[in-house]
């Protein structure tokens, strides 16, 4: 009898873990654009943490995650610093169809650590007191095309085209400044922007008439579960809180 009731009580258990509509825990793997590491990592932990699933998140510039995405990196999302890598995938199949949203709008800075280096107009830029201007590879990176239109639309582009410096993506080139193997540089206003917390050095918030507008946007590549409630949790009020006390705008 003893031998029957524990036979019937694991049949039981694995009929509730097969059961329609039960969900398992699963490893995600998410390719997310450098400017948003600062944001997407408190994200991931409250989802974590409200769920049994694990978010694995791979930092890199946009047009490498598309370039490996396109050769089969086994990732089951994309969060790109544009919307052109995104779109693209969609149109190829690459991605889920209708799966496409926009989660962030980003914004430049011109930013030094040190204090009152960059003045409120960045006169520097034309005054040339700096050795190396840090940017992110405008091939590559949103953030560092976006650094190329500004410094066209002041005319300083050829002149300066000797003293950049480019980082693979914006993550290298915030360490650039940061490091002070540059003076200055163009980069993430969220990479410098941090919650109830002043911002170390002095920047020149870069008026949006001069750069493309940063809509980033993110798309689902794997048809799971997991990767399905990741996104819905980042469009939701308490991810999109986030997203904005870390510097960007929201849709």
């Amino acid at each position: 009898m003893k031998t029957h009731t524990l036979f019937s009580t694991l049949l039981l258990a694995a009929t509730m873990m097969l059961a329609p509509g039960q969900s398992m825990a699963e490893e995600i793997r998410v390719a997310v654009a450098s400017n948003f590491k600062v944001a997407i990592t408190p994200i991931a932990k409250r989802f974590e943490a409200g769920t049994d699933h694990k978010v694995t998140v791979i930092f890199g510039s946009t047009g490498k995650h598309y370039a490996q995405i396109k050769n089969g990196a086994p990732f089951d999302a994309f969060f790109a610093a544009d919307v052109r890598r995104p779109e693209r995938l969609e149109k190829e199949g690459v991605a889920l169809p209708g799966s496409r949203f926009t989660y962030a709008l980003g914004k430049v800075v011109l930013w030094s650590p040190r204090t009152g280096y960059v003045d409120p107009q960045a006169g520097i830029l034309e005054r040339g007191e700096f050795h190396h201007l840090a940017i992110a590879n405008p091939k590559f990176a949103p953030y560092g095309k976006a650094a190329e239109e500004v410094l066209q639309a002041r005319g300083l582009w050829s002149r300066l085209s000797g003293r950049l410096v480019r980082g693979e993506n914006i993550g290298q080139t915030f360490q650039f400044v940061n490091s002070g193997n540059a003076e200055l540089g163009f980069v993430a206003y969220s990479q410098v922007k941090r919650p109830n917390l002043q911002i170390d050095g002095s920047l020149w918030e870069v008026p949006q008439a001069l750069y493309t507008p940063i809509e980033q946007q993110a798309v689902l590549l794997k048809d799971n579960e997991a990767a399905r409630d990741f996104l819905s949790f980042v469009r939701s009020d308490e991810a999109l809180k986030i997203i904005r006390d870390y510097g960007y705008d929201t849709p």
